[in-house]
Formats: structure tokens, C-alpha cells, sequence
């Protein structure tokens, strides 16, 4: 590939990323990775600074400014972004231009928290504005409100200057995160990827309760500006906030030279494991404020401070154990379990090992010693094995020939890599398939842990799905057994089952777990044919009709229908009075059909959940983010991004009171 076509598919594939760290706060790629890209983004740029254009992703701070958690604010001082340094030598060569520049230097090594950038502003003591970094040069978003909720975040300062502006991290501990995650999880909500997401998505949304409840907290590492307080260096400033109570960057050194600088950077490192919050690296920047105000910044960094950028944790372990389990749909996962290490601040043992391809390419047995690292910082993986320590008493492994819960001889699945238990009755998959089943996307039977599933199967009470619904006809013996509780737990979890019965047909379709068919794809197919006998009677050419299933999802369809075990069960289900057809909702139309809606800012009478669920209710399509196929952008107060996209792409914008004409149409 040339370079210009290179260069092209570097800068698409970077501002995708941007939008998806700075505008989602859902990053699709580790900080690594995005590192990797920048680079060779950059060093293209260096070979041909001809290609540079003033929209190049070199040349941007950070995402689009939105109005969705606040009103927009111009910045008094640009919320610039840092330049990264990634080895030894950058670092000494940052050091030794400072040297060169100014007299006798002193440098500041400090945490670089990862989190979501604050400037706070204080007129005479009070907080006035709060505000994020949104574009990092002209407009981030108001969010005082929020901010205000924040523990770490000081209304009135003891000591008031005239006005002070201060720019910090807002952050959320490794423990509060996992706290928001536990219950995001008994809610049954998505679950968020990582600390830095969960803080950004909580102080950009609407309501200043979840923020207090979520538990938020911030480190200030600049003053930006500030009248009154005449301080000649960083670490003065620091000294000042720490006496009106706010917390700064914690364990900063202050150093002269560039091996100073660098056993800092190395102490940080070392030590980032322990921490109770994640860093992303270690910023070294000049002490004195005269000496920054002198060396200025170019229009994206200040040229007095680099953050470096460390490469991706990992640690060696021994592998003490290759685990099996068995899934609902029958596919056998090897896991590797290993002495326990620490990780990016939690301790892990266990990281999946695919498939016997995988186990095979990779060369791993148990008693090996392989580098485990964190994938997105989030998720355990082996990288690679540490064949210099290999012994004589490492063992081979390979999936087992039979099933290792029944005994069932197990099957390669043709064209993949995936060893398969063939057995329907198999009890780990049938486990599997009633979790499912029972699940808040499915049938929504509340109260039906997997605790219980898996004892009921264990036991003998539930061999598949239609089993749910003859419970009742084991109640004595349940109780006598204790397996769901007393009288009064039992009897509530069967009136749960019983009132299941009722739920839409498109939802029993989705507990049917049918391979490539999720909920949006189930009430897809549902709205079509409308019962399930229709839809087991259908074609694979009347399937693909229905927008958004293919080939392969009309094949498991078609599949699942067509297994004599699948319609016995689904006649016993009709036995016991379990819906199967659709329920038609009160205004139900089919006005939005064919018609893909966004929706952004805030509406006069309807929430936007509401506002989905009315779309969806009269045959549209509600998407998160505005695109060549969109229809109509409904559009409320204070609008924000998505509105200049929908401008940019010629895309209908509308009100609420105009959906609602069109409903009447």
C-alpha cells in the first residue's frame, strides 16, 4: 500500500476510535493500540508533511463538544491534550531540550490519572462553572450541576483568590466501579467496560442523583489560570489546594535531572498496580510557571510537559489447571487457570484458551509459564508462553473425546474450530438454556436465579424449556427439599412461571436462544408472521424477507424448527397455555415502517426512552448515531453533535410535536 492510501485508511480508522473514546466513552481498542496507530499516523506525517490537513487526527485535542449533559461554554484556556513519549530516550531527550532552553529546570513527575478531564471555576471563593474538555480549544459542556455532587469537588474554598480556574481528572475508584457494576448487573444493565467509561458516561448524563450514588471523585493537576494567589510554581499551587481542601495528584517527585525524571517515571510504573484507581502513565512537566508561560504551546500540547506512556501490564504465571465447561449451545471452552496475579489494580487466575487450535498454536500445557496481560485493560488473556522456563513435566492437553458432564462423544463442527456435545439433554447446556430463557431480554421470570436453575436440572425437575411450566406439579416435593426456600419463596417464584405465560411471543422466541436471533431480530421476525406456528412453517426465502436476517439467521431458524425434540416442546409449552402469538399494544401501527430514527437532546413532554418506545411501537427503527441511513433526527433542546451530523448528511431533523403530527397523518 502507498503511502497516501495508507495515510487515508490511518486517519478514517482514528477519528472512528476518537469518536468512539471522546463522544461515546466507549473505546473499541485499548490505549496501546490507539498509541500504535498515532504513531504511524505521526511518522507518515514526518516523511510527508505535505499530507498534513488542519483536521488530521494530529491536529485535534479531543471529541466533538455535546449539549446532551449540559449547555455548551467557551473555555477561558484551551483544555490542550499532552504529547505522549513511549521509551527511555524520548523522555531523556524532553529533559535535555528543557535544559536547553531554559536555566537550571525543575521538573514534576506525577500521576497521569485516567479519567475524564474537569476545569473548575471559582469567582471569590465560590463555584461557579463546571465544565469538561469537550473540543479542547473553544466549548466543552456545563456540568455544574453534577460536579457539584462530587465529594472531591469544593463549593466554597477557605482561602478565596479573586477567581481561580483549576483542571483536574474525575475518576471512580477500581471498588466504587465494580459497586456500579454489581448493580448494573442485578438490574439487569449493560455493564461498563471500565472505570474511565463508567465516570465519563455518569457526569455527562442528566441526573445529579445517579452521580452522587455512583460515587465520582476527582485529583486537580493544574491551575489554569488564577488571580490573587501570585504562585511561582506548580508545586506552590499544589500546596494552596491542598489547603482549601482539594485533592491533588498524589506521591508527586519533584526532579533535576533526566535519571531523576526517569526513575520517577519507573517508580510510578512499579507501583501502578497497587494503586485503588487506574493511571494511564506518568506526566513530567516544568516546575516553574514562568518557564511554562515562556515555552507556550503549539495549538494541540504545552511544549513544557510529555506524558509517557506506559506499554501494556503484564506478569508471568504458572499454569496449574486447563478447565472445561460446556455452553448452551453445546461448544466445549478450555480454560486456563493460573497462580493468581495482579493486573491493572485486581487480581486474576483465569483466561480462556478458545479452542484446541488456539491451545495448540499457542503450545500450552499445564505446568507451563506463560505472559498474561489484560485486553482493554479489562479482560484476562495468555500472550504468549515462556518457553525458556518449559520443563520435563508440562502436559500436553487436548478437549476431551467425550463430554464432560454426560459422558455424550463429542464433535468438530465442520469449517470451524469449535468442538461441540451433541447432546440436547446434556445438563450443562440445558442449564445454560434455561438461564436464558428465564433472563429480563427473554421471559423475564423474575426471582429465577441460577442457583436454582442448576440444582432444579441437577435434580431432575427441568430437562428443557417446557419443563418450566409443570413445576407446579412438584410443589410439595420442592418444598419438602428446600430447593427454591419455604412455602412462600416457592410459591412466588411459581406464580412468577405462571405469569410468564402471558409474555409477548416475540419474547419467547428470544428465549428459545436459536443461534444469530436476538431480541431486536425476534420482534423483527414476530411483527412478519405473527405466530409462532407461522413462523415454524416459514421459508428460508420468506425469512429473509424480514429486515435485518440473512441467510445464516434464517438457516437457525429454519433449523430449530425443524428438530423433532424443539416441536415437542413447543407442544407441550401450548399444553400449558403459553402464549404464542403477538400482542398488539394499544397504538400500534405500522406508520414508522421502513424509517430509522435518532434521537438526541432533551424533548418538551417525553423522555427518550418513551419517545424510542412509541417509534418502535408504530414499525421504526431507533439507532444511537445519525448515518446516511437515518430518517429523521428527533431532535430536542439543547441538541448537540448529532445535530451537525444530521445537518452535514442531509438528514431530516424533527420535533416532538412534528413525530407526533405524523403519527396522526
Amino acid at each position: 500500500m502507498n503511502p497516501m492510501d495508507r495515510y487515508k485508511q490511518l486517519t478514517q480508522l482514528i477519528r472512528k476510535h476518537m469518536e468512539y473514546y471522546y463522544d461515546q466513552d466507549d473505546p473499541q481498542i485499548t490505549d496501546h493500540e490507539y498509541d500504535e496507530l498515532m504513531q504511524e499516523l505521526k511518522a507518515i506525517e514526518k516523511e510527508h508533511p505535505e499530507f498534513v490537513t488542519p483536521d488530521s487526527p494530529s491536529q485535534r485535542v479531543g471529541g466533538s463538544a455535546k449539549r446532551e449533559a449540559g449547555v455548551l461554554v467557551r473555555h477561558n484556556v484551551p483544555m490542550l491534550s499532552l504529547q505522549d513519549v513511549f521509551s527511555k530516550e524520548e523522555v531523556f531527550e524532553f529533559v535535555a531540550d528543557m535544559q536547553k532552553q531554559l536555566e537550571d529546570p525543575e521538573f514534576v513527575v506525577e500521576y497521569k490519572i485516567d479519567g475524564l478531564s474537569l476545569v473548575l471555576r471559582y469567582e471569590d471563593g465560590l463555584l461557579k462553572l463546571a465544565e469538561t474538555r469537550g473540543d479542547g480549544i473553544n466549548f466543552g459542556e456545563d456540568v455544574t450541576a453534577n460536579a457539584r455532587v462530587i465529594k472531591d469537588v469544593k463549593k466554597k474554598l477557605k482561602q478565596p483568590l479573586s477567581y481561580l480556574e483549576i483542571r483536574g481528572e474525575v475518576y471512580m475508584t477500581n471498588a466504587d466501579f465494580e459497586r456500579v457494576n454489581e448493580r448494573q448487573e442485578l438490574a439487569g444493565k449493560r455493564l461498563f467496560a471500565n472505570p474511565r467509561n463508567c465516570a465519563a458516561g455518569t457526569l455527562r448524563q442528566l441526573d445529579t442523583a445517579v452521580t452522587k450514588e455512583r460515587g465520582l471523585s476527582m485529583f486537580v493537576f493544574n491551575i489554569q489560570q488564577e488571580s490573587g494567589g501570585d504562585f511561582k510554581t506548580h508545586t506552590q499551587g499544589y500546596e494552596y489546594l491542598k489547603k482549601q481542601g482539594i485533592p491533588v495528584i498524589q506521591d508527586y517527585r519533584i526532579c533535576h535531572t533526566a535519571q531523576e525524571v526517569w526513575e520517577a517515571v519507573c517508580a510510578i510504573g512499579e507501583n501502578r498496580g497497587n494503586l485503588p484507581y487506574d493511571i494511564d502513565g506518568a506526566v513530567v512537566k516544568l516546575n516553574s510557571l514562568a518557564d511554562r508561560r515562556k515555552l507556550g504551546a503549539t495549538s494541540k500540547a504545552p511544549r513544557w510537559a510529555v506524558a509517557y506512556k506506559y506499554p501494556p501490564e503484564e506478569k508471568i504465571a504458572k499454569i496449574l489447571d486447563i478447565e472445561v465447561s460446556v455452553g448452551r449451545t453445546g461448544r466445549i471452552t478450555p480454560t486456563a487457570i493460573f497462580e493468581p496475579v495482579r493486573l491493572c489494580g485486581t487480581t486474576v487466575s483465569r483466561a480462556t484458551l478458545h479452542n484446541q487450535d488456539f491451545i495448540d498454536q499457542l503450545d500450552v500445557g499445564i505446568g507451563d509459564y506463560v505472559k498474561v496481560y489484560k485486553s482493554g485493560e479489562i479482560i484476562p488473556k495468555i500472550r504468549e508462553v515462556v518457553k525458556e522456563r518449559r520443563d520435563d513435566h508440562v502436559q500436553r492437553f487436548h478437549l476431551p473425546e467425550i463430554c464432560p458432564v454426560c459422558g455424550t462423544k463429542t464433535v468438530r463442527e465442520k469449517d470451524t474450530a469449535d468442538i461441540k456435545c451433541p447432546s440436547p439433554n446434556c445438563p450443562s447446556q440445558v442449564e445454560r438454556r434455561i438461564i436464558n430463557f428465564v433472563s429480563r431480554d427473554a421471559m423475564d421470570i423474575k426471582g429465577f436465579g441460577s442457583v436454582y436453575i442448576e440444582d432444579l436440572v441437577r435434580r431432575g425437575f427441568i430437562r428443557d424449556i417446557a419443563d418450566i411450566f409443570v413445576l407446579k406439579e412438584h410443589r410439595t416435593q420442592m418444598i419438602e427439599e428446600g430447593i427454591i426456600g419455604k412455602e412462600k419463596n416457592t410459591d412466588k417464584l411459581l406464580d412468577a412461571i405462571e405469569g410468564a405465560k402471558q409474555r409477548d411471543a416475540y419474547q419467547l422466541l428470544t428465549g428459545f436462544g436459536i443461534p444469530n436471533v436476538g431480541k431486536a431480530a425476534a420482534k423483527a421476525v414476530m411483527k412478519q408472521f405473527g405466530t409462532i406456528e407461522n413462523l415454524a412453517a416459514a421459508s428460508v426465502e420468506q425469512l429473509v424477507e424480514v429486515p435485518d436476517i440473512g441467510e445464516v439467521s434464517a438457516g437457525c431458524i429454519q433449523r430449530f424448527f425443524q428438530d423433532a425434540s424443539n416441536q415437542e416442546m413447543i407442544r407441550r409449552l401450548k399444553e400449558e397455555g403459553v402464549n404464542m402469538a403477538c400482542i398488539r399494544q394499544e397504538g400500534e401501527s405500522d406508520r414508522f415502517a421502513g424509517m430509522t430514527f435518532v434521537i438526541t437532546g432533551t424533548l418538551p413532554n417525553m423522555e427518550r426512552k418513551q419517545a424510542a418506545e412509541l417509534i418502535e411501537r408504530n414499525g421504526g427503527k431507533v439507532s444511537g448515531s445519525v448515518s446516511k441511513k437515518t430518517t429523521y433526527l428527533l431532535a430536542g433542546e439543547n441538541a448537540g453533535s448529532k445535530l451537525t451530523k444530521a445537518d452535514a448528511l442531509g438528514v431530516h431533523v424533527i420535533s416532538e410535536e412534528k413525530l407526533l403530527e405524523m403519527l396522526k397523518e
